[in-house]
């Protein structure tokens, strides 16, 4: 108990006070140094963060990009050029789902929507893709800039693209994608080695049965456009 007296007294003394007050400017100082170290630190480490998250959204845009102007010209390609494609857009697929980003998700089902469409249409329309190309990158630069104002864009043309096709159109849009693989392997397994080969938008027009699938396909365009338009205005 004698030393606990001996420690009050000497901390009431009016000489200890100077010692008192240095002790509790440098107490105060190392403080406020690692609080600001602290910051510092956590704004460096969340700016790496946001740097290596705009990377890789980038990096996943563009493979997608890319993949677009595969699709466009997809019916012109090889099998095995295909098959290379189809690598790099699932890989591309993969790594835009795992972004930290809430609306990753349906940004990559409406990127794989396009691009299956782009496939899809490249049987008939071919090189004239140039603007779906265009219109694929501009909307996904967008929606890198301001994920959550585009998820909303996007979100709107799912739920569109969900009701507008019918069953009817789904197996017109199934009959196609067969015919046009049919014509693609007989292009590739029927072609000479050495001999160019043939443009696949170049068949003949005499077949009834690709005329009628032609003519069906254009009928749907005509009226997907015009749902397209409608659901413009209604959005505007």
């Amino acid at each position: 108990m004698e030393w606990w007296n001996e420690f009050v007294a000497w901390l009431t003394a009016t000489d200890t006070r100077p010692v008192l007050f240095t002790a509790a400017v440098v107490a105060v100082s190392i403080l406020v140094s690692a609080l600001i170290a602290a910051a510092v630190t956590k704004a460096a480490v969340r700016r790496l963060i946001d740097q290596r998250d705009r990377d890789l959204k980038a990096s996943a845009i563009a493979a997608l990009v890319d993949a677009s102007t595969e699709a466009a010209v997809w019916n012109s390609l090889s099998p095995q050029e295909q098959a290379v494609a189809d690598r790099s857009a699932g890989q591309a697929d993969i790594q835009l789902r795992l972004l930290p980003v809430k609306s990753a998700a349906v940004a990559a089902n409406w990127a794989a929507h396009q691009l299956a469409e782009m496939k899809r249409n490249s049987a008939t329309f071919g090189f004239e893709l140039a603007p779906a190309v265009s219109e694929f990158r501009d909307r996904l630069v967008e929606w890198q800039a301001r994920p959550s104002r585009t998820r909303k864009v996007f979100e709107s043309d799912l739920e569109r693209w969900k009701f507008e096709n019918t069953a009817s159109e789904k197996t017109l849009l199934a009959d196609q994608d067969a015919w046009a693989a049919r014509q693609h392997r007989e292009q590739f397994t029927s072609t000479e080695p050495g001999e160019p080969a043939v443009a696949p938008a170049a068949f003949s027009r005499a077949d009834t049965t690709t005329q009628k699938l032609i003519d069906d396909v254009a009928a749907m365009d005509v009226k997907r456009a015009a749902a397209d338009d409608e659901a413009d205005k209604k959005l505007a």
